[in-house]
């Protein structure tokens, strides 16, 4: 085994135990795209949630995933009804995603809560956020127990997207400008974080 590098300080995950290494890791892993997850319970009542656990996991077809950290009010509404909206946070929406965030009785609608306006989805029953940029609509496509928490997975049935986020590019292809996105991102401790600067380079080729 080498010898540790004096300009590194050690944790031991053992040492520290679950709760602390996984705000240590939670710290280093950033930034983390939001999941502000809508969704419906049984009783048709909205709930809607951030998850910085979340990415994209297949590309055909596209499945996204987002983990839930225990047995939650999201979780128990995707099990129940097999369908969940991902919006996407932007600048101006950081109280109000964070506010969503709130142990909210499972009888309490977030959207009502928080004073965000929700809008009818186009493929699926939960609703999506109306000021959010961009949404994707889901279907489960399974839960996967990892730990204490719950890997969700879902098929993206329908995207939406504001139109003047769109540009068409060389290759005809019409995509969201990440800088009219304006996403905010989750990082360690109590902070957020803003998209910053944009970088851009094509994939190299060999030979």
């Amino acid at each position: 085994m080498s010898t540790p590098d004096s300009r590194r300080t050690e944790f031991d995950p053992s040492a520290l135990g679950d709760r602390e290494a996984t705000l240590l890791v939670k710290s280093i892993l950033i930034p983390r795209p939001i999941a502000w997850v809508g969704t419906v319970d049984a009783g048709g009542t909205a709930n809607l949630a951030p998850h910085s656990f979340f990415t994209m996991v297949s590309e055909a077809p596209p499945i996204v995933m987002f983990s839930s950290t225990t047995r939650k009010d999201t979780l128990a509404n995707v099990e129940a009804t097999g369908q969940f909206t991902v919006s996407l946070v932007s600048r101006p929406q950081f109280e109000a995603a964070n506010q969503t965030s709130a142990p909210y009785a499972v009888e309490v609608s977030e959207f009502e809560a928080a004073g965000i306006a929700p809008e009818p989805s186009a493929a699926v029953v939960p609703p999506r956020v109306a000021d959010s940029p961009a949404v994707m609509e889901c279907v489960l496509e399974s839960i996967i127990p990892v730990g204490g928490n719950f890997m969700v997975l879902g098929r993206v049935v329908h995207v939406a997207v504001d139109t003047d986020t769109l540009e068409t590019d060389a290759r005809g292809r019409t995509l969201p400008l990440a800088r009219k996105l304006d996403p905010l991102t989750r990082l360690g401790r109590n902070e957020w974080g803003t998209l910053g600067e944009v970088l851009a380079i094509d994939r190299p080729t060999v030979g």
